[in-house]
């Protein structure tokens, strides 16, 4: 079992913008990180199996609902806490983020948004300790980037709704407790409605085979006739914007988790270098492996200045969503790419799970994908910019 010698790296001392609060938070996540993720990530990593003893130190720590107010279970932090939050734990893993990631940001946020204020009491102070974990179901088989098309529906029948459908790429989904699901009614107008397990013809089969996220559970929510009771609708808001506003929030939690890989990545190459000899000196001493290195502190540097002010203007209620989505297109491609400059660094073994770079690089293929793809944030900047869709 290797030891976490990690040293996070703070090039321009943007630790002076954070508050003690701040600071408190995330070195209480740091530290969580280095003694519980970190000496077992690797073995549930090559086995593909997620480690639910986690999901206690994760809501000891607060990531479950960090900004949700504390009437109902959360811990009422600001969303630079969030932020800080979601860097420390995706520093260990990606699959271990995603899991606060969604409870947070895709189940208790539109609970707390948009339900009714029984929902809020019944669930979000269980999801809130750990007790309850959710999962969010939007994206189809069919349908990924164009949630709109979605064909999961449901019609009225007495005291129920009638659910028919599927939902696929679903974290959390083979032991989620309950389901925030977005379905169409007749008329296709888009609603959320909360699913509970248990109910029947409600499944949850779980998706093998996967080279990526593989200490994340992962699953797919099947819905024949499912019968919903009517007070599980969320009232509070319809049509796609409700959905989409709740990406926004785990977006914003990505660009700051990506940071954390990229500190990880870049941390266990600049040690690295620094004890690798070879020709009779340490390979950082080389003009090569100084220029890896110094671009790889230069592009997180950038990227902790672009999170940090994107979580000031989330604090004060300005942060766009077309904001959000250059700082998660961003942040992610530039960790997807220390992490292959890294392993360079590292040669052969780099490829080894005695390191934590090739995990890494696996995982970002999933976290520049999911929650909008490269492609398509670079679409809503490009919209953003002209006023122009060149999404048809």
């Amino acid at each position: 079992m290797s030891q976490d010698l990690f040293t996070a790296p703070d090039y321009y001392q943007l630790d002076s913008l954070l508050t003690e609060e701040h600071l408190l938070v995330r070195d209480a996540a740091r530290s969580w990180v280095k003694k519980a993720v970190s000496p077992v990530i690797n073995e549930h990593a090559q086995n593909a199996t997620f480690p639910e003893h986690l999901v206690k130190g994760l809501a000891e720590i607060g990531a479950f609902g960090p900004y949700i107010p504390e009437t109902y279970g959360g811990a009422g932090l600001d969303q630079i806490s969030y932020g800080l939050l979601m860097q420390e734990i995706e520093r260990g893993d990606s699959g271990i983020r995603s899991t606060a990631s969604v409870q947070s940001s895709l189940v208790m946020f539109p609970i707390w948004k948009y339900g009714s204020e029984a929902q809020r009491e019944k669930y979000l102070p269980k999801l809130a300790s750990g007790e309850f974990i959710g999962c969010f179901g939007l994206t189809e088989p069919d349908h990924g980037s164009n949630p709109s098309g979605m064909t999961t529906h449901f019609r009225e029948e007495g005291d129920y709704y009638i659910l028919n459908g599927a939902k696929m790429w679903i974290s959390n989904a083979p032991f989620a407790d309950v389901a925030v699901v977005w379905a169409k009614d007749p008329s296709g107008r888009i609603h959320g409605l909360l699913v509970d397990r248990g109910m029947e013809g409600f499944d949850t089969p779980e998706t093998h085979n996967k080279w990526s996220l593989r200490a994340s559970a992962t699953g797919e929510l099947l819905f024949k006739d499912v019968k919903v009771p009517k007070e599980n609708l969320l009232p509070g808001r319809s049509g796609l914007g409700a959905p989409l506003s709740c990406l926004d929030s785990a977006r914003y939690g990505i660009a700051w988790g990506a940071i954390g890989v990229a500190m990880d990545c870049y941390d266990t190459a600049l040690r690295y270098a620094k004890e690798r000899i070879q020709f009779d000196k340490p390979i950082a001493g080389t003009q090569l492996q100084q220029k890896k290195l110094a671009e790889m502190i230069t592009e997180i540097t950038k990227a902790q200045l672009l999170a940090w002010r994107l979580g000031v203007l989330k604090n004060e209620g300005k942060a766009s969503s077309a904001q959000i989505s250059m700082a998660k297109r961003n942040n992610v491609a530039m960790a997807a790419n220390i992490a292959r400059e890294a392993r360079q660094v590292l040669g052969g073994m780099g490829i080894t799970g005695d390191y934590s770079i090739m995990r890494h690089m696996m995982n970002l293929e999933s976290v520049i994908t999911y929650e909008g793809t490269h492609d398509i944030h670079l679409l809503i900047t490009g919209m953003d910019i002209t006023g122009l869709n060149a999404f048809k």
